[in-house]
This record gives structure tokens, sequence and C-alpha cells, in this order.
């Protein structure tokens, strides 16, 4: 069941692709998607996303249409908000991070300052 308080959402093609790569990568049921910030890049910040085991002690948890997330305080911080989407072009694919705090990038994209 999803939780109605997720402070990030996640758009239907994320979800799907989300639960297509974890099944390929056989993750196992108890890993979590982790979605975090961290220091770095040319811009200040960068968005992180992995499969990995939870911790009670500084995760919050969440399910987003069928995918179980784990955000850390700090990184929660800075997620509030967001959106994530998957994205395929003719040139390239990934996930699309759609952040209301952001308030510039860096030329590539890849990192950002609040």
């Amino acid at each position: 069941m999803e939780d109605p308080q997720t402070p990030i959402t996640l758009t239907d093609k994320a979800a799907e692709k989300i639960l297509e790569i974890r099944d390929a990568q056989g993750v196992g049921a108890e890993q979590v998607l982790r979605f975090a910030v961290r220091g770095g890049g040319c811009a200040g910040f960068s968005n992180e996303m992995y499969f990995d085991d939870p911790n009670p002690d500084i995760d919050q948890r969440f399910n987003v249409k069928g995918v179980e997330i784990s955000i850390d305080s700090m990184s929660l911080m800075y997620l509030a908000g967001t959106e994530i989407d998957y994205v395929e072009t003719p040139m390239s694919s990934g996930f699309k991070f759609n952040n209301p705090n952001v308030k510039s990038t860096c030329g590539c994209g890849s990192s950002f300052s609040t």
C-alpha cells in the first residue's frame, strides 16, 4: 500500500523501470531503493539512488507505487517534493529528478545547488 505522506513521487514509468531493474539484478526482498543527496559535483550536491539494506536508525521508509524507498533525514530535507521520472530519448535514457528545491544545476546536469 502506498504511503500518503511520502515526500517524493515516482511517475508510473519510473516505478516500472525501478521494478524491472530490481528484478533483473536479483535484488533481495529485504532491500530497499535508497535515495540520497551527497555533497559534491560542480554545483554542490548530487543525487544518488541504489538498492541497499535499510538502516532503521537513520532512514524514513515509504512505499511508492510498489517500490520500497528509504531516505535518510539529511537527504529528506533536499528531496522533499521531488518527482522522479524515467525518460527515454534517441540520445539517452535515465532517471530525472524534478526537484522544486533546486536553484541551479551544473552544465552537465548531474549536480545541483539549493
